[in-house]
């Protein structure tokens, strides 16, 4: 019989990277890297399944059991792994799955005859709520506690927001709102400490909106605090745990400063990475995903030497192009309602200007960007879940954000934001101009 913990460590590898009992540490790198590459990558595993099977298997065998029990689990998750093999060949995931299958079967003496029954999740108690952290004694180093391991007499660290939400729009961690095409996958955070990717695929057929439908983090290896740990989420699939099946950092005496809870299956599930004061929430809207996070701006400002950050969203914002003006498709939608008046026929996907702003009055009752976002989403897509992804949106805002006074953000605020930016390039050039022109009168008044 195994113990508990010779089990995880043995599910682990079989969630994920295991190679056969013999596999050398050379190669284990070798594997993550490419299970890292595949995840920047999506497109490659766009159809592949193998991590419902993985996160099934562990929900199954989270708790000690009868050695029977965990063979029945067994044999479901290979039955689950072998469905997947159609549009899973060729996949790195899925390969590693098969053997650590066998390598789990032989560790347990398990028969590949016998009962299959689909693993389901034992009910887990009700979760204890632990104090809060600053009040637990622990054995963990202080630098896996980002606000421990600041120098005693330092500022409180200043505390940013981002969110990623809808058809979608963005708001950067200056507070900066935006509305965005971007289409396929693209950087929302890229640092030295964790990157976070999402893949976005259009809402409607012809139209330039698009939404999230896949969401990758990886966070890095830290110090003694954390090993490196990948979350991977797409649609109808919001997994409780990483991809090698662990809910938190790993064996290291820090470990427990990252974690994920579960807070609505399927729905919510939030990521504290402590040892970097950041905190990450990820819901599933309808069909589409939101992501939202409060990270210190010490960490939002680190950057890998020679690394570029030009397309790191939640820093710089969309690019131009990429970007949609909420003021001209709001001219356009009311535009299109005053001719089609007196017309027969329904108006485009089931919503009018006007009904549009009642259905979105009901959740936001304050007329900000977010409220404006809502209406935005309906009038595009016609998905009235959208109304939803706007509202919680805002209520991870309030939840995350370090600044009440900048809970709601208006037109206003992101024309002031963007004209000072221009403007204060302007006041520069302009400042510039006038000192040289000082200098060389004053050089043509010597000679």
């Amino acid at each position: 019989m195994h113990s508990k913990r010779e089990r995880r460590g043995a599910l682990s590898r079989a969630g994920w990277m295991v190679m056969g009992k013999g596999a050398a540490p050379s190669a284990l790198q070798v594997c993550q890297f490419v299970v890292v590459f595949l995840c920047l990558f999506p497109e490659v595993t766009l159809q592949c399944k193998i991590l419902k099977c993985n996160s099934e298997f562990w929900a199954s065998t989270s708790s000690s059991g009868p050695e029977e029990e965990f063979c029945t689990a067994l044999r479901a998750y290979n039955n689950c792994v072998r469905r997947t093999a159609r549009t899973c060949r060729g996949d790195l995931a899925y390969h590693s799955a098969q053997h650590g299958i066998e390598d789990l079967m032989s560790q347990h003496n398990c028969s590949k005859e016998g009962p299959t029954t689909q693993p389901r999740a034992r009910t887990p108690p009700p979760p204890v709520q632990p104090p809060p952290d600053f009040n637990v004694p622990s054995d963990r180093p202080e630098v896996c506690h980002y606000e421990r391991s600041l120098p005693r007499n330092a500022a409180p660290p200043n505390y940013t927001h981002c969110g990623f939400f809808g058809d979608p729009h963005l708001r950067t961690f200056n507070d900066d709102f935006q509305t965005c095409k971007v289409e396929g996958a693209w950087p929302l955070i890229h640092n030295k400490y964790l990157s976070v990717q999402v893949t976005n695929t259009p809402v409607v057929p012809g139209s330039s909106a698009t939404a999230t439908s896949k969401l990758t983090i990886i966070f890095k290896n830290f110090q003694e605090c954390v090993d490196q740990k990948m979350y991977h989420a797409e649609t109808d699939e919001l997994p409780a745990a990483f991809a090698d099946g662990s809910k938190n950092g790993g064996d290291r005496h820090g470990a427990n400063t990252l974690r994920i809870v579960e807070k609505v299956p399927g729905q919510h599930v939030e990521i504290q990475a402590r040892y970097i004061g950041t905190t990450i929430v990820v819901r599933q809207v309808g069909r589409y995903l939101t992501f939202a996070v409060r990270m210190p701006e010490e960490v939002v400002n680190s950057v890998e030497d020679q690394d570029s950050q030009d397309l790191y969203l939640c820093l710089h914002g969309c690019p131009a192009n990429q970007r949609i003006d909420f003021r001209t498709f709001r001219v356009r939608a009311t535009e299109s309602q005053v001719l089609s008046r007196g017309r027969p026929g329904a108006p485009i996907n089931g919503f009018t200007y006007q009904s549009a702003m009642a259905k979105c009055k009901e959740r936001l009752p304050v007329e900000d960007l977010y409220f404006q976002s809502c209406v935005f989403d309906l009038l595009s897509s016609g998905d009235i879940n959208f109304t939803l992804a706007a509202y919680y949106a805002f209520e991870d805002v309030k939840m995350l954000h370090s600044n009440k006074d900048k809970y709601h953000l208006f037109e206003k605020d992101t024309i002031f934001n963007s004209a000072s930016e221009k403007w204060g390039f302007s006041v520069l050039i302009l400042i510039s101009l006038v000192v040289i022109q000082l200098w060389t009168g004053s050089f043509s008044i010597r000679l």
